[in-house]
């Protein structure tokens, strides 16, 4: 019965992409510098292998796939991938409209569609209703307009950014062209540091991985260094945090472990599923929304209007 479900949305999933066929720009050859940042990848992906774990749930053939098409040199169109768009790629679905017209009819638009704007890289699935942008490129900005509009927060002014689970990393190329001097940090596991690496790298950003030397963005996989970064990071209010459903997506003493980062982080944008496994996600957040009280941070907690039992947390 679940084999046929996924079936189902793999091949619904298939049908929503053709819609954008004539629009996608595909990717046909590698340059001499990106076919250099892929052998950086395989040296990394060599020192992931000798430490690797067997595993053999979903997370781990996942992580395989990626590895599997950083050894083959076949990222030049992996936004076309079925598994990569069903772990972060959002596309043409009909609620996208919807944030789409609310952000043309915001009185920021012009702002909103410079970030929405699309490019090539990784071939991404153009929203066949406005093949300008992508049906992610619009979520995860029409996230930045409702965060806007409850905090009335200018984006301008922050100067260091964590996210939690950075996809692929475009939050990053969005955020980078709102302030090109801000510091910002993905952290993810080790193998989705490699594909975010060669997407923002392919962006032409200044790229680190698992380094606290100076650059636009580090990508990180060991608590270790995130931490020795953020005691760095100084105590005040141009630090945000983003965590678009990932952060309700691990376990809960997973959590306890990276709640340093709210210490220093006091701008909070998280986006989370009611329940994620047996584990009350609106019973959690409410507790840091009442810990942030506390420390005299406004929170909010907001329904998704586009997804059931789905909401936002805002900090400010």
């Amino acid at each position: 019965m679940k084999n046929n479900f996924l079936k189902l949305r793999n091949v619904s999933r298939k049908f929503r992409a053709s819609l954008s066929f004539f629009f996608n720009k595909k990717e046909k050859k590698y340059t001499t510098n990106d076919l250099k940042i892929l052998k950086k990848l395989n040296n990394e992906i060599k020192e992931i292998k000798l430490s690797k774990k067997n595993k053999l749930d979903t997370h781990q053939i996942f992580s395989n796939k990626i590895l599997n098409i950083i050894q083959n040199k076949d990222l030049l169109n992996f936004l076309q991938k079925g598994y990569i768009q069903q772990m972060f790629f959002i596309h043409n679905r009909l609620f996208i409209l919807f944030e789409l017209i609310e952000l043309q009819f915001h009185k920021k638009w012009s702002y909103w569609k410079n970030l929405i704007k699309e490019n090539n890289i990784g071939n991404p699935v153009r929203y066949f209703l406005y093949p300008k942008s992508s049906g992610n490129k619009i979520h995860q900005v029409y996230h930045l307009k409702e965060y806007y509009d409850h905090a009335n927060i200018d984006y301008q002014k922050f100067k260091n950014i964590i996210e939690f689970g950075g996809g692929y990393g475009n939050m990053a190329t969005i955020f980078k062209k709102i302030n090109k001097s801000s510091n910002y940090i993905i952290f993810d596991t080790k193998e989705v540091t490699l594909l975010q690496y060669y997407y923002l790298k392919r962006n032409g950003l200044d790229v680190s991985l698992n380094c606290d030397k100076k650059s636009e963005v580090k990508l990180i996989s060991n608590i270790s260094i995130l931490k020795k970064i953020i005691s760095k990071t100084p105590n005040n209010e141009k630090n945000l945090f983003i965590a678009n459903w990932s952060f309700s997506e691990i376990p809960l003493q997973f959590r306890k472990k990276l709640l340093f980062i709210f210490k220093k982080y006091k701008y909070q944008l998280f986006s989370f599923q009611h329940y994620f496994e047996k584990i009350d996600n609106l019973k959690y957040f409410n507790g840091i929304k009442n810990k942030n009280f506390k420390k005299n941070i406004s929170t909010k907690i907001i329904k998704l209007d586009s997804k059931k039992n789905n909401y936002y947390m805002f900090s400010y």
